[in-house]
């Protein structure tokens, strides 16, 4: 019976030397992944400012572009105001942004007549050049079109 328990003895420390080398090697990995997973998440973090210092440029640029777009349409307007022949103020904002009110008197000036006439006005394709005169043509075609 001695030789059984000796047997099972060396056989015992086999094992609780093996479950050591097991245990130790699982410690060193489980570190190794935590080490990793901590490398990760600062790598995530310092990925995520990056983006938030970009959107906020984003934001403040898009901000300095609505006061360009505001900038344009003033000088747009100026620019049209200046193109009028006569010097009459044709096109003025009203509280709503994409209604242009138009002075009729140029319009209106076959009203009583015994003709009714709409004035003819010449309407081509817009190719780029002079966009206040095509815009003021525009506005009249449509107001005597509606």
């Amino acid at each position: 019976m001695q030789q059984v328990s000796l047997a099972q003895k060396a056989t015992e420390s086999k094992m609780d030397g093996l479950r050591k080398d097991v245990e130790a090697k699982m410690d060193g990995l489980k570190k190794g992944v935590e080490v990793k997973i901590d490398c990760l998440k600062r790598s995530v973090e310092a990925n995520m400012d990056g983006m938030e210092a970009k959107m906020n440029g984003m934001d403040a640029k898009i901000d300095g572009m609505d006061d360009k777009m505001e900038e344009l349409k003033i000088n747009m307007n100026k620019l049209l105001q200046e193109k009028v022949t006569n010097g009459e103020r044709v096109v003025k904002e009203t509280h709503y942004e994409r209604k242009i009110n138009v002075n009729h008197d140029s319009i209106d000036s076959n009203v009583g007549s015994k003709t009714h006439h709409i004035p003819k006005i010449d309407m081509r394709k817009f190719d780029g050049k002079d966009p206040a005169t095509w815009i003021y043509r525009w506005s009249n075609f449509s107001i005597l079109i509606m």
